[in-house]
C-alpha cells in the first residue's frame, strides 16, 4: 500500500463505524422512545446483549446520551418541516429525525450530506415503506436553517 492510500482507508473505515454506529443508535433511541429508560441503562444493555461488530463505541455512546440531553432543541429545530405533530411521527421516523437533528446541531464536523444520506439509509433498513421519502422532505428543509453558513441557506 502507497503512502497516500493509507487516509483514505483510514477514513472509510471511520465511515463504516459510524455507519453502524448510527444504526446502534436509531436502535436504542427507539427503545429509549418506547421504554423511558435511562439511555445509559441501554447502553449497558447494548453493550451486554447485541454483537457491536466494528461500530464506534465513543460515536455511538455520543448519539445514545447527546439526542436526549439535546432533546428540546432538536424538537424545536425539527417540528416546524413536520406535516404532523411529531409525537403522531412513526417511533422510528421520529428516532431517525432526532439522531440527524443531534448531528446537523451538535456534529458541525460531519457535512450536512452525510447526515443526511446515512439517515435515508437508516430509514429505508428501519423505516415504514416510504419512510424514507419523509425524511429526506424534513431534512432537506431543516437543513437550510440548521447548516445556514454550510448550504448558503438555499439549497
Amino acid at each position: 500500500m502507497t503512502e497516500p492510500e493509507a487516509p483514505r482507508q483510514s477514513a472509510r473505515q471511520l465511515s463504516r463505524a459510524r455507519h453502524a454506529a448510527r444504526r446502534l443508535a436509531v436502535q436504542s433511541l427507539y427503545q429509549w422512545q418506547l421504554t423511558g429508560d435511562h439511555p445509559k441503562d441501554i447502553l449497558a444493555q447494548f453493550k451486554e446483549e447485541r454483537p457491536l461488530g466494528d461500530a464506534d463505541m465513543d460515536y455511538f455512546r455520543e448519539l445514545l446520551l447527546g439526542v436526549p440531553e439535546h432533546l428540546q432543541a432538536i424538537d424545536a429545530a425539527i417540528a416546524p418541516y413536520l406535516d404532523r405533530p411529531l409525537d403522531r411521527v412513526d417511533p422510528v421516523e421520529r428516532a431517525i429525525l432526532r439522531l440527524a437533528g443531534y448531528e446537523m446541531m451538535q456534529r458541525l464536523d460531519v457535512p450536512y450530506r452525510v447526515v443526511i444520506n446515512e439517515a435515508v439509509d437508516l430509514a429505508k433498513v428501519f423505516g415504514a415503506e416510504q419512510g424514507h421519502r419523509f425524511i429526506n422532505g424534513v431534512l432537506d428543509k431543516a437543513v437550510r436553517q440548521l447548516r445556514a453558513v454550510e448550504t448558503g441557506g438555499i439549497r
